[in-house]
């Protein structure tokens, strides 16, 4: 019976140092989250969202040049890194003994722990430095080299939970290789890929000191991936560190819309475990 006792103790007094460490955990991302509505939610309005920076010290004025380059750089980065990301995971999924996947998996493994600005110094020298300009395709290539490795071991881990026995029934029909992998296996992971990937470019979204070494940023609407582009982690930059009251309340809206992006990107994640779980349920 004291031993009973003891253990629903112990249990509890376990589960109240969970529920502790999560609120001590949430407190910081309140205060942060309440400070940027505070400070940046007044600043929002359909001008801010539909024009462009006015002259500096003036006042009015948006930031839709950073909106639109943050969809085209990111955007651009994903038709780069998501096709190599899972492909790459496919292939250490699904050929665990191979010398390449090895190689591979160590490559990514590196590249997860690498800093981002190291990976912008990179592109720099790869990309910059030998066209002589700036340029969004530049950030693009950098945050598609940040996002290859997330997408890579995320792939690979969600074919590892696929039951070899799906596969074995694919091959005794006579389908090959190569058409089991992206018939059956794809398809039964498909929204766990997709979690992952979501996650990625939730990431990417935010960086900051690749687009330093590369888009640059720019005070003007651009379409050209050729030349410097404008960013919204570019912005808040270039915003907080600026000598004017207007563009410090203005990167204080920035970076709430940023904050914005991420929330959403990283719900729609959730929701698609969600929906994965509820199919397999």
């Amino acid at each position: 019976m004291n031993r009973r006792i003891l253990r629903r103790v112990l249990s509890n007094f376990m589960v109240g140092l969970m529920i502790g460490a999560v609120v001590v955990a949430l407190i910081p991302l309140f205060f942060i989250l309440l400070n940027l509505v505070l400070k940046g939610a007044g600043s929002l309005s359909m001008e801010f969202f539909t024009r462009t920076p006015a002259p500096a010290g003036e006042t009015g004025g948006g930031v839709v040049h950073a909106l639109v380059g943050t969809l085209l750089i990111v955007g651009t980065a994903s038709l780069i890194g998501l096709p190599i990301g899972v492909g790459a995971g496919i292939y250490c999924a699904e050929y665990p003994t191979s010398r390449l996947t090895w190689i591979t998996r160590f490559v990514a493994d590196v590249l997860n722990g690498t800093p981002s600005i190291v990976v912008g110094v990179f592109a720099w020298a790869w990309i910059v430095a030998q066209q002589k300009h700036f340029s969004a395709l530049a950030g693009s290539v950098a945050l598609a080299l940040l996002m290859i490795p997330m997408v890579l071991r995320t792939t690979e881990e969600m074919i590892k939970l696929v039951p070899n026995s799906l596969r074995e029934a694919a091959l005794a029909l006579g389908y090959p290789r190569w058409r089991t992998s992206l018939s059956v296996v794809i398809r039964t992971t498909l929204p766990g890929i997709m979690t992952g990937a979501l996650l990625a470019i939730a990431r990417i979204a935010g960086e900051t000191a690749p687009l330093l070494f590369t888009a640059l940023g720019s005070q003007y609407l651009s379409f050209d991936l050729d030349q410097p582009m404008a960013a919204l982690p570019l912005t808040v930059f270039t915003y907080a560190t600026g000598p004017y009251e207007e563009w410090h309340r203005y990167a204080w809206a920035a970076a709430l819309v940023l904050i914005i992006v991420v929330f959403v990107l990283s719900l729609g994640a959730r929701l698609a475990v969600r929906r994965r779980f509820a199919i397999n349920g």
